[in-house]
């Protein structure tokens, strides 16, 4: 029987051996706890992301894995709500016992677990969420970000309306009535504030997550005319909203900018019009102008395409980033040891300063856990190519013009432009 001086030894052991710079015995395999929204009106973006992590993961295992180490992906459902998927977080960690773990889409998931992160000490990569809220003024080790956020995939779509639609007078809007509704309104009219003094808010539009009906919202917005209408929904409501709006003309009587209507291209069509602003989170797109590796990204698309029988949006763009951006996390980290695995300590830091190759471009994780990416924006245009709407005029915006500086607050920083800011939009490429 174990005396209980040895159980405390034993114990004391474990302890010594979980610290950081102790060996670290290399596992049998790699278990990644996956929060994305599997039901609800969001799993239309969620559904494709963990479809795209399955892809990623076979072929990386069947490359042989992360330095011979295969990776196993455990999927959790964000769909039933934020108190559901902290649980759902403990209990990975915990009782799975994962070695990293990818939260989530919903900016109100990532607020919630970002904290536990450094409770837990658990290498956590937001893989989606856009509330630039999580790193403004709040130190973070395990919690990084492989992605963009609100900031730039706001600012973007700011810059190329007014470099392209100068001349407005009114503008509205409509969004979900959640932290990421409110969060890019607030950025956005700041940004219009700041940089276009004088436009007339004609009305804020706030209908609750998962709403299946706008007829309010667009019965007033068909009254009051506004010149532009702004809305950052996304999901199962972009596709809900587009649908309805085009069937009462309200595409006909106002320009409209939908930052994120890249992941509802395929599934609305053509009820989708030409002459709408449209932007994909990041220069996701599998037709962006000069892609830094277009071998990588057609590669991605065809096999996606085909294994799964549609195109990837940029939730699964945002879903490799995140592998990706593991992978090489874990390989400076086992570098560094000279070939040692790494301690949660030690792959946590590897991610911070990390530059690595993604679908489309090159991706930074800056010091304070942030991630650098670029932004691209279009106009839709039909093309017999396609049965659905796609880009023309795209504009490629570079990461670090559109993103709040380290040490700064998105508002705070948003208003120190100027117009100059719009000499340097770079130049839109047709459609080809």
């Amino acid at each position: 029987m174990l005396t209980r001086r040895a159980a405390l030894a034993a114990a004391g052991s474990m302890a010594v051996l979980a610290r950081p710079g102790f060996a670290q015995q290399k596992p049998t395999e790699i278990r990644i706890g996956i929060a994305t929204f599997l039901s609800g009106s969001a799993s239309v973006f969620g559904v494709p992301a963990r479809n795209a992590a399955e892809l990623l993961i076979d072929q990386i295992n069947k490359a042989g894995g992360i330095a011979g180490v295969p990776l196993r992906p455990i999927f959790v459902d964000e769909g039933p709500g934020v108190e559901h998927i902290v649980s759902e977080y403990r209990r990975l960690i915990q009782n799975e016992r994962v070695d990293v773990l990818m939260f989530g889409i919903s900016s109100g998931t990532c607020l919630a677990v970002s904290p536990l992160a450094e409770e837990l000490k658990k290498p956590t990569i937001l893989w989606d969420c856009g509330t630039q809220r999580i790193f403004e003024g709040t130190q973070h080790e395990y919690a990084v970000r492989t992605q963009g956020n609100a900031t730039p995939e706001v600012l973007a779509p700011l810059l190329y309306l007014l470099k392209r639609n100068p001349d407005f007078r009114s503008i509205a809007v409509v969004n979900q009535d959640y932290a990421w509704g409110r969060d890019s309104w607030e950025l956005f009219k700041t940004g219009l504030e700041t940089l276009k003094p004088g436009v007339r808010i004609s009305a804020e539009l706030f209908p609750k997550f998962g709403a299946t009906d706008y007829s309010t919202e667009i019965t007033r917005l068909l009254a009051l005319r506004p010149d532009v209408v702004f809305s950052a929904n996304w999901g199962g409501d972009l596709d809900t909203f587009v649908r309805q709006a085009a069937e009462r003309k309200l595409f006909e009587r106002t320009k409209m900018v939908l930052p994120l209507a890249e992941s509802s291209l395929e599934r609305v069509g053509k009820a989708l019009p030409p002459g709408v602003m449209i932007g994909a989170r990041g220069d996701h797109w599998f037709l962006r102008p000069n892609p830094g590796n277009a071998t990588l990204l057609n590669d991605f698309t065809e096999a996606y395409r085909a294994r799964f029988n549609s195109m990837p949006i940029y939730s699964t763009h945002h879903m490799a980033q995140a592998i990706f951006g593991m992978r090489a996390a874990y390989e400076r980290a086992i570098a560094a040891k000279n070939g040692a695995w790494p301690t949660d300590a030690e792959l946590a830091r590897a991610f911070h300063g990390l530059t690595f190759p993604t679908l489309t471009s090159e991706l930074t994780i800056r010091n304070d856990g942030q991630g650098v990416e670029n932004m691209i924006m279009g106009t839709s245009i039909h093309s017999d190519r396609y049965p659905f709407p796609v880009m023309t005029d795209m504009v490629v915006f570079p990461g670090a013009m559109v993103t709040t500086p380290e040490g700064m607050e998105s508002i705070t920083w948003i208003k120190t432009l100027t117009p100059a800011i719009l000499d340097q939009v770079p130049a839109p490429v047709p459609f080809q």
